[in-house]
């Protein structure tokens, strides 16, 4: 893994701080805690849903975590591969929403809310419960999850077997020691589990008690500064060139202009989830020239510190410069490669969530 790659991966992804209430794993030989929780497709799971299994592996995962997305395509095969082996596979997510900062959003379109649960199951098409334990993460405490992804085993009288990680290798593909598919053949073979328990790696739980380290945020972000910046045509051509390594997700707006001012915080969301990333946001305010300062009063009040212009210029030429297929209206987004190719245009106000899926799986979901 390069040097910037591990640096970027350890914001997203090392514990902030060690806390005394994080629990330890369940033991080896411990019986598996029983739960009930509302499961992405309008069921409520307990351990009795699984009963026609012999073997049941609960696997801790989330929607936001780079680790935990790396691994869902796997979690999916070793359901597909071993559910007529007789295992049963369920997923739950530990984490507390009203724990996870926005800037540890930045490999995802969405957060670990049970209503986002359910479009992550939907995209990713799970053949497995996806269950919801972030109201109180209670059953999570009881198993003791580590990371996600983390594993915990259990055979016909539910009893732990094997707790740890899927296997060596994060990014998929590179994989050599599958852990979890050689515990789970031993005990469909009546064997022994040869290696009981490993470590794992990914993103840190967000228990509930960390919501005080993301409520932090907020005053963060409040002392940013911001400002605003004239640009001419001739800024406006290099800025579409796009010649440095990041994406540009570029924002037309007015202060006038209702859809515009309505929207302007999902963007804001969006620089604070992406920014730690190839990624930069610019917004440019169509108003008038003389109203610089009441556009800057503006950006304050949304706590846009981001890269802000004011266009002072002819604004039919600005809207030929910028995109030859923009009617005029605004709003208007576009998202911009390195090399200044348009990825994404919108005239009007964006779908959030859909814009949001663009810049993530151009930027890269796992590392």
């Amino acid at each position: 893994m390069k040097p910037l790659a591990l640096i970027t991966l350890l914001v997203f992804c090392v514990p902030e701080t060690l806390h005394a209430s994080d629990p330890v794993p369940l033991a080896i030989g411990a019986a598996a805690p029983d739960f009930s929780l509302p499961g992405t497709d309008g069921k409520t799971y307990t351990l009795k849903n699984f009963a026609q299994y012999k073997f049941l592996m609960v696997v801790f995962t989330c929607n936001h975590c780079p680790t935990a997305q790396a691994y869902e395509d796997r979690i999916k095969q070793l359901a597909a591969d071993y559910n007529p082996k007789g295992v049963g596979v369920v997923a739950i997510s530990p984490n507390d929403p009203q724990a996870i900062r926005l800037d540890e959003l930045g490999y995802t379109d969405l957060s670990d809310t049970f209503e986002e649960m359910k479009i992550r199951a939907r995209d990713k098409q799970f053949n497995f419960p996806y269950l919801y334990d972030g109201e109180t993460s209670a059953v999570s405490k009881l198993y003791g999850p580590q990371a996600t992804p983390h594993v915990f085993i259990f055979d016909a009288k539910r009893t732990l077997r094997y707790t740890g990680r899927i296997d060596d290798k994060e990014k998929p593909g590179t994989a050599t020691v599958h852990d979890t598919r050689q515990a789970l053949d031993a005990l469909v073979a009546g064997k022994p589990v040869p290696v009981e328990k490993t470590k794992t790696f990914g993103c840190s739980i967000k228990w509930p008690d960390k919501r005080d380290f993301a409520n932090q945020a907020a005053g963060e972000w409040a002392k940013e500064k911001v400002t605003i910046d004239e640009l001419n045509s001739e800024q406006l051509q290099a800025l579409l060139k796009n010649e440095g390594t990041n994406y540009k997700l570029i924002n037309v707006w007015a202060t006038w202009c209702g859809p515009c001012v309505a929207e302007f915080p999902e963007f804001v969301n969006m620089n604070r989830m992406y920014r730690n990333r190839e990624f930069e946001l610019v917004t440019i305010s169509l108003d008038d020239i003389n109203r610089k300062p009441n556009a800057l009063n503006f950006l304050t009040k949304k706590q846009a510190s981001t890269k802000n212009y004011i266009f002072n210029g002819d604004k039919y030429a600005f809207i030929e410069a910028l995109d030859k297929n923009w009617e005029g209206s605004l709003p208007y987004t576009l998202f911009i490669a390195p090399g200044g190719k348009i990825i994404y245009g919108k005239q009007g106000v964006i779908d959030a969530l859909a814009l949001k899926k663009v810049i993530v799986e151009q930027i890269g979901r796992v590392y």
